[in-house]
């Protein structure tokens, strides 16, 4: 078990479309289990390679739905499919939070409905089909993977107000990370 360093917006890795994971192997499987740890003691649902400063189209979530039932699994290489987004503006308990933008949440519409297909870390392919919450978080990781932070789709005003965030903590440039369990940032 490892807990990885998380980057933080600005980081170049955070911003660039990932490459496919070509290799399934040990190697593969310790690193996703490495960030199943990560994102449990960040604590999130979700974590995406790039946000360990890692440039393969890779991630791994973890939710619970309000009826119990556990959503969890890794997703290498994933295709995602969305239903159109409703034209609107976003409720506050749409807000979404993410861990390389620590601390900072804003309501973001998202569609209601996703269908992912991906390989587990064992090349395996299975497909899920996911709404509310559940398919928010795959579209919040799965962009992640093509370079788009949740703070790059928000209305101006809260898009504004996140990118002074990350400019009073002197992040939005390369060379910051923090790591779960010792650093003092949540998200």
């Amino acid at each position: 078990m490892a807990i990885l360093p998380i980057c933080i917006s600005g980081e170049p890795v955070l911003h660039a479309v990932a490459d496919p994971v070509v290799d399934f192997n040990d190697d593969l499987r310790s690193l996703c289990e490495d960030m199943r740890d990560t994102m449990h003691e960040a604590p999130g649902v979700g974590l995406a390679a790039p946000q360990i400063g890692l440039g393969l189209r890779l991630f791994v979530y973890h939710w619970e739905d309000d009826d119990g039932v556990l959503h969890e699994g890794t997703a290498v290489n994933p295709k995602l499919w969305i239903t159109p987004l409703d034209v609107r503006d976003a409720d506050e308990d749409e807000a979404e939070g993410c861990l390389s933008i620590p601390g900072e949440r804003a309501p973001l519409v998202r569609a209601s409905e996703a269908i992912l297909e991906a390989q587990d870390e064992h090349g395996e392919p299975y497909r899920v089909e996911a709404t509310g919450w559940f398919a928010r978080i795959l579209q919040h990781e799965y962009d992640h993977l093509n370079g788009v932070l949740y703070a790059d789709r928000l209305p101006q005003v809260h898009q504004k107000r996140i990118k002074k965030v990350i400019k009073q903590n002197h992040w939005g440039e390369p060379g910051h990370s923090w790591t779960p369990g010792e650093d003092d940032l949540e998200d």
